[in-house]
């Protein structure tokens, strides 16, 4: 008997990650996209019919709900569906849902989180615990051969339970979605200042669980920075650390909660460091005539430890596709914020570094808010930079055999221009033998004193049918230039079940004994995400 979930008025779509099912585009505009893509092509581009809940034929779920969590599980369609991917869902277009979980639940309290977590383990099938289902490395799909699957959705645990306001803490259940959190905190004047590029459609918990980066490019930038204690339920009981500002006792329990992608527990809250809505800001966009003067300029502000917000290099081909500009020459966004302190003195420091690599901007360029509320990043090349960041519609392109995608990582100051000449030439190869051709641009999404954390977007050339192999196949490619250069696998996506492989050989072998040995003490029956980081 088919369980139904309880119906929600804001339902989110099984095919387009990121959209609610009001916002998902139609068929027709997705018509009119395929049109305009063949005319640009000059070939037809096949478009699929799309998918609808009443049409999938999903296999039928292989374990049966206890009548003790009926309440709060469901076998539905559409939530076995939805929980089949990540943000990856080229196959759901396709009607494609191979290996969907048997069970969703939704618990409500840590009691009904602790009963289908003991039904689970005890029985012995694979559990997935499901933040915003943000991941583009398949680190929330369910794995292969298991006799049952159950996907633990943790969007009840919604709330903003306690804020210290002497220590600028606030005490947070994990499955808030970044929107919800900052409208819970902003009444109370603050803010968590972690805005991951999909913050609207992903989770503290999944942002602790993966070691999230923010959209802020230096200084606090990795959720690590933000975290003060953790709450997580094992399958042999609760872990919780003592929440403190900082501790020299041993290892901290914290640091194997943060990044361990749901192998050890379900965190359900944790402290948070908060901070006082910005008041002050400023911005510049510095223009550089090459690509190398860019990032030198790039590298002087951030070792001069100025702490900028915002420090985001866009090499010449992101600036002209991006901002607007002639595809001749880099450009820096800088900006600087704070609640106390007015920030001119430090733009103009910043400018002033850059200025001596060989960047440009003219003195009236550079925007500052002294607390009046006058617009800042809103204006020539950085505005349109700000606009095209985070797309306002998705699902346009899905299934229509485009072959596009983002790697990003992280390189020291002194292995970087190597670094990147090995990148894009390994990669561009990849993309002439098996798109036949395509494009490669790079910007910095994070800074450090020694070293930047460079993302790469490829397009590969329109080829008729499906597009998963020359996916793989380039994205092969470049895990294979990354490690062989240097960098490391991943700088905020994740390991998930895709970068597994290039994971196992960039980790200490002695590591993943004791991160082994670990899982075991904490999961014996080893059904958490396996396959995820190491093998049970």
């Amino acid at each position: 008997m088919t369980i139904q979930a309880q119906p929600r008025t804001d339902r989110r779509s099984f095919w387009a990650w990121g959209l609610f099912e009001r916002d998902q585009p139609t068929e027709e505009q997705r018509t009119q996209h395929a049109k305009e893509l063949s005319e640009r092509l000059g070939q037809p581009v096949e478009l699929p019919r799309l998918p609808r809940v009443d049409d999938l034929e999903l296999r039928d779920p292989r374990v049966k709900v206890p009548g003790a969590l009926a309440s709060f599980c469901t076998t539905d369609a559409y939530e076995r569906a939805y929980h089949s991917y990540g943000a990856d869902r080229g196959k759901a277009i396709f009607r494609e849902f191979p290996n969907p979980p048997d069970v969703v639940a939704h618990p409500t309290t840590e009691a009904e989180l602790e009963a289908v977590m003991e039904w689970a383990s005890d029985a012995g099938y694979a559990t997935i615990p499901y933040g915003g289902g943000s991941s583009v490395v398949e680190g929330v799909t369910p794995p292969e051969g298991w006799p049952g699957i159950v996907t633990i959705d943790m969007d009840r645990f919604d709330r903003v339970l306690e804020i210290d306001e002497t220590s600028r803490a606030a005490r947070i259940q994990a499955g808030v979605f970044g929107p919800a959190l900052e409208d819970q905190l902003r009444p109370h004047g603050y803010t968590l200042r972690h805005f991951p590029q999909s913050f609207t459609g992903s989770t503290l918990g999944g942002w602790i669980a993966t070691r999230s980066g923010g959209h802020y490019a230096t200084n606090h930038t990795h959720i690590d920075d933000f975290v003060e204690s953790t709450r997580m339920l094992t399958p042999r009981g609760w872990w919780e650390s003592r929440r403190l500002p900082g501790s020299g006792a041993g290892p901290s329990p914290d640091r194997m909660v943060i990044g361990s992608e749901g192998i050890l527990g379900i965190i359900s809250e944790a402290w948070m460091r908060i901070q006082v809505r910005p008041k002050f800001r400023a911005t510049a966009g510095v223009t550089f005539p090459s690509w190398e003067s860019s990032y030198e300029g790039t590298r002087k502000i951030v070792q001069a430890k100025l702490w900028p917000a915002n420090l985001r290099l866009l090499d010449p081909d992101l600036a002209r596709d991006g901002a607007g500009m002639d595809g001749t020459r880099a450009l820096l966004i800088v900006g600087f914020e704070s609640a106390e302190v007015p920030q001119a003195p430090f733009i103009r420091a910043a400018v002033n570094l850059a200025r001596e690599a060989g960047g440009e901007i003219a003195d009236e360029e550079i925007v500052v808010d002294n607390g009046d509320g006058k617009p800042t990043g809103r204006q020539g090349a950085v505005g349109a930079w700000r606009d095209t960041f985070i797309p306002k519609t998705t699902g346009l392109a899905a299934g229509l055999g485009m072959v596009s995608g983002t790697f990003e990582t992280a390189i020291t100051w002194d292995r970087w221009p190597e670094f990147d000449r090995t990148v894009r030439a390994e990669v561009q190869a990849a993309l002439d033998e098996v798109c036949g051709g395509g494009t490669l641009n790079c910007r910095f999404t994070h800074v450090y004193p020694d070293g930047p954390a460079p993302y790469y977007t490829y397009a590969g050339m329109y080829r008729p049918g499906r597009s998963e192999q020359r996916q793989a196949a380039i994205k092969h490619a470049a895990s294979e230039a990354i490690l062989k250069a240097g960098g490391t696998i991943t700088h905020h996506h994740a390991v998930g079940r895709q970068h597994r492989p290039w994971y196992d050989r960039q980790r200490p072998d002695l590591f993943a004994d004791a991160l082994r040995a670990a899982k075991l003490a904490v999961d014996p029956n080893g059904v958490l995400n396996p396959g995820v980081l190491i093998d049970p």
